[in-house]
């Protein structure tokens, strides 16, 4: 094991090094700028994939556990919050105060704009953030408590993608974040707890490496999923049509950030511009090890298979079903790098990806209207909200999501 202190460690499987990093310091020297985040910056992410959410831990340590401990908690994530609690526990106080308390550097009026932004892209978000995700599997670091958890491997993929999506549903409501006691905010906190259950079985197992890939779950790597939330889908969609604006861009990750802050991810650097966004994600994708073999592989297989029409299904809906899957096929293909795709058994894109590829010069001629008259705009925000809790609705099969880590780890 490494002795050494947590501020100068870096997990061997995040490669830092190579081509990407000589190219940035060669423009860096030469322009003032590079292709990566600064040497401090990306030490503040090295730094993190070590670090997880302390005050979390210790709720779950002296309080969850205990007789009491989950109505206590149930109790706090109502509309009066820990107050409603008579003598709390010191851990849950000191948990929802951070959680109740809005961070002097929050811009309500930016974090309502990106979540507006989420409800214009209606299903699009659900789609582009579920294939983008599918290239990071090819990462033990994320692929193994994922794998051990089984969450999203095998028959429960299609059950745990839909819990997020009723996530994203709820923290992306009109005064989600800022409401007390609602739907989104209570739903942030159960994520927040469950990931330290899950963090601390995996962090136990013998598979896990610390080493290697620093602490399940780190900060870091909760951070790229809020950079997954925000300017990488913004980006992706582009060329189907969702011309989302660099001030767009830019509420998204402001509307990321504070969502992390709810989630207890608090890194020391998150960007606030696009140029920092992309410069981390081509860190991390030039840092990538590709080492979650097998794991990975029924990870990121999974996906595509959890669309796959139901034994049964007939008529209109066994149709629908084809095309949800082939279109599923289809976002997969445009989203994940080649060498991912041709590695793993993934359904045939064709014809499916020429539905939204055709649809899109619609979609842009909707968005630029959006974009020059506001009532459109809005409009477009209502439908895209209606849109996806019809898809949830039509899709879901009636689940109820739970965000609780109940189960132990498969092996």
């Amino acid at each position: 094991m490494h002795r050494g202190s947590t501020e100068d460690r870096v997990p061997t499987a995040f490669r830092l090094g190579g081509p990407a990093a000589r190219l940035d310091r060669w423009l860096r020297a030469r322009t003032g700028h590079g292709v990566h985040p600064t040497p401090g910056q990306t030490r503040a992410v090295t730094d993190e994939l070590f670090t997880a959410d302390p005050a979390a831990e210790r709720f779950v340590d002296e309080v969850l556990g205990e007789r009491g401990g989950r109505a206590m908690f149930d109790a706090a994530l109502g509309p009066a919050g820990v107050a409603a609690v008579p003598d709390a526990p010191a851990a849950l106080r000191e948990l929802f105060a951070g959680f109740e308390r809005i961070p002097d550097w929050v811009r309500p009026d930016l974090v309502e704009r990106g979540a507006a932004v989420w409800r214009r892209w209606g299903t699009m978000l659900f789609a582009v953030a579920g294939s983008t995700t599918l290239e990071m599997y090819t990462e033990a670091a994320v692929a193994t408590p994922l794998s051990l958890s089984g969450g999203y491997a095998g028959d429960n993929a299609r059950r745990r993608f839909f819990e997020t999506v009723r996530f994203w549903i709820d923290v992306s409501e009109p005064g989600a974040l800022f409401t007390p006691g609602s739907t989104g905010r209570a739903t942030a906190m159960r994520v927040r707890v469950m990931h330290v259950a899950v963090r601390r079985r995996v962090a136990g197992h013998p598979e896990w490496d610390t080493d290697r890939w620093g602490v399940p779950i780190s900060r870091t790597w909760q951070a790229m999923t809020l950079l997954g939330g925000s300017v990488a889908p913004a980006l992706a969609l582009w060329p189907l049509g969702h011309l989302t604006s660099p001030s767009e861009m830019r509420a998204l990750l402001h509307f990321q950030r504070y969502l992390g802050h709810l989630l207890g991810v608090d890194p020391r650097w998150f960007p606030e511009t696009v140029a920092d966004a992309v410069r981390l994600l081509l860190l991390v994708f030039a840092a990538r090890s590709r080492d979650s073999g097998a794991h990975g592989a029924e990870l990121i297989e999974s996906f595509p298979a959890g669309f796959a029409p139901a034994p049964g299904l007939t008529g209109p809906a066994r149709w629908r079903a084809v095309y949800t899957h082939g279109v599923h096929a289809g976002y997969a293909w445009l989203w994940m790098a080649r060498g991912t795709w041709r590695a793993h058994r993934m359904p045939a894109p064709w014809p499916w990806i020429a539905v939204p590829l055709l649809r899109a010069p619609l979609v842009a001629a909707a968005e630029l209207t959006g974009h020059l008259v506001p009532p459109v705009r809005r409009a477009l925000e209502r439908r895209g909200a209606r849109h996806r809790e019809r898809w949830y609705a039509r899709y879901a099969r009636g689940h109820v999501a739970a965000y609780e880590a109940t189960s132990g780890l498969r092996r």
